[in-house]
């Protein structure tokens, strides 16, 4: 402890020193919560006097007093306005003294207290079309102006789809209100909706209307603009028309944007089912018609696991995907290397036997699937954090297309690590390379082919789990995309892994982008003539292995 020089004397603190402190300090704090009563009190509106109006018996005072209450902000505002939309709003002809009757007893609609004892002679409020038009208009208002702002947003909606003028005066109170961004902008357009079918309204109000609904851009915007009353002034008939020009030229652009997206989704599809394909093509050069039956498969797979899981543990449906994933690759890297073993390896360098037999090997499997599972699609079902979709500008993303994407992409990358920091990965690019040499140097390529078979299966199979997300299981699931995928194989480069990823996402936004002016079959002929003038030109496609036995 620190002691005083002995030149300087210490203070000494005395106990009624002490108690005059703590006094003026509860002092203090007593006076700080008296002062804060006030201000309590003040943050909640008075809307005492707006109930008395329902006191009065008048359709009149009724309305304006719903009106007002709308616009209030007043916590008690919906109970009062459903009180009397369900009859339980009681008044006092006597005292014009207003109740609201609830199964606890009568209760203030100004607080929301409960009354400990009310006048015998009481009546409910009337309503006629009047002020249930008043009630239905309050109704929106107060949900324009609810806590929640999902709900302010729901609302604005609504408005903006209704186009009430009645709702005006509420969406322009609820704009000075809001705090939220979007939510504020969705008001203001809801407001711009109202303004551009109100003949009435200021000119340069509906001129400013006309442009924030452009700039909106999208169909709903031109139909509104369209929608301009005929007796408009030629200046506002030309910002409208305006107007729809610019929402026309915006709503081209997203299309070219969505069809983007969509072509990168295909092209993801493409990637999975091509990649196993661009393995087993480069490695053993067997040209493998079974590849799809591989990927329905795992499709099935998938099937198999949801209805096991629906029956026995509903609780884990959400990682259904997550335990098909690895069954699948498993199922269908043993099913290939059976094929290889069975069949495949005692066709090596014949090429039309090879692809006869991996044909009639892809009819057993559609058929064996048939039997078992019958010839109709079945249910596969969406985890919830794969379902709904979200927006960025007029571009709709689904949550299954962008997971199939980041899915896609994870299996590539995984494989490329695979391919390169593996023993496996080794012999494969050796006996890819060179398959003589690599025998020599004592790697013993009938094995590296099974495996190599088996692992470009399994890949076919956790494809079909993606997939299955997106098109329909059935025993033809498959053939929807061998041929796609050889053009894939094929267009990229035999066995280079870079080569099918981009030439996956090439001809996925090539046929997506082509699609809206030749159509989904002419856009495919298309692509096909030009991959093959394109192999004209690069007979080993865009990325060409390198190595002495591809080269000769």
């Amino acid at each position: 402890m620190m002691r005083l020089p002995p030149s300087v004397p210490q203070a000494k603190t005395s106990p009624s020193t002490l108690r005059t402190l703590l006094l003026s300090l509860l002092a203090v704090l007593l006076a700080g919560l008296v002062a804060s009563i006030p201000a309590r009190a003040q943050s909640q509106p008075d809307i005492s006097g707006i109930i008395a109006k329902f006191g009065n018996d008048s359709y009149s005072d009724t309305s304006d007093a719903i009106a007002a209450l709308a616009t209030s902000g007043s916590p008690q505002a919906a109970a009062v306005v459903e009180a009397l939309a369900a009859g339980n709003l009681l008044y006092d002809p006597a005292s014009k003294a207003v109740f609201i009757r609830t199964p606890s007893g009568m209760v203030d609609p100004a607080s929301g207290a409960i009354v400990g004892s009310a006048p015998a002679t009481l009546s409910p409020v009337r309503a006629n079309n009047r002020v249930r038009r008043a009630l239905d208009a309050a109704a929106g208002a107060l949900t324009l102006l609810n806590a929640d702002p999902a709900k302010r947003l729901d609302a604005a909606a609504a408005v903006f789809k209704s186009r009430d003028a009645a709702a005006l005066p509420t969406v322009e109170a609820a704009i000075a209100k809001e705090t939220v961004p979007a939510v504020k902008a969705a008001l203001a357009q809801a407001r711009a909706a109202i303004l551009i079918g109100k003949a009435d309204a200021p000119e340069p109000d509906r001129r400013a209307a006309i442009q924030l609904i452009a700039a909106r851009g999208d169909q709903d915007s031109i139909s509104l603009l369209r929608s301009l009353p005929a007796n408009s002034s030629p200046a506002l008939k030309a910002a409208a028309e305006a107007g729809i020009t610019k929402a026309e030229e915006s709503l081209k652009f997203w299309a070219v944007v969505q069809n983007v997206w969509y072509g990168l989704s295909l092209g993801s599809v493409l990637l999975l089912a091509a990649i196993g394909l661009a393995i087993t093509f480069g490695v053993m050069g067997v040209i493998n018609m079974a590849h799809g039956e591989m990927v329905m498969l795992g499709a099935y797979t998938t099937f198999v696991v949801q209805e096991l899981i629906r029956q026995k543990a509903p609780y884990l449906f959400d990682w259904s995907l997550t335990i098909a994933l690895p069954l699948a690759f498993l199922f269908t890297a043993l099913v290939g290397i059976l094929i290889e073993r069975t069949v495949i390896r005692f066709l090596y360098g014949r090429p039309l036997e090879t692809l006869l037999a991996t044909w009639g090997v892809s009819l057993i499997l559609q058929q064996a699937v048939r039997s078992v599972f019958g010839p109709t699609n079945q249910e596969v079902g969406a985890p919830s954090w794969m379902s709904g979709a979200f927006q960025i500008g007029q571009l709709s993303i689904t949550y299954n297309r962008l997971w199939i994407i980041c899915f896609a992409l994870i299996v590539f990358f995984t494989l490329l690590l695979v391919l390169r920091r593996t023993p496996l990965g080794l012999y494969v690019r050796a006996v890819t390379q060179n398959r003589r040499m690599a025998a020599a140097m004592g790697i013993r390529t009938g094995r590296i082919d099974a495996l190599t078979f088996g692992l470009g299966s399994g890949i076919a199979g956790i494809a079909g789990v993606a997939l299955s997300q997106i098109d329909n299981v059935s025993p033809n699931l498959g053939q929807g995309y061998i041929i796609d995928s050889f053009m894939v194989v094929v267009f990229g480069g035999v066995g280079n892994l870079w080569g099918t990823l981009v030439g996956a996402f090439t001809l996925g936004v090539a046929n997506k982008l082509l699609e809206p002016f030749a159509g989904a079959v002419l856009g495919k002929i298309l692509l096909l003539v030009f991959i093959i003038l394109f192999i004209q030109k690069r007979p080993r496609g865009l990325f060409a292995l390198k190595g002495r036995a591809v080269e000769s």
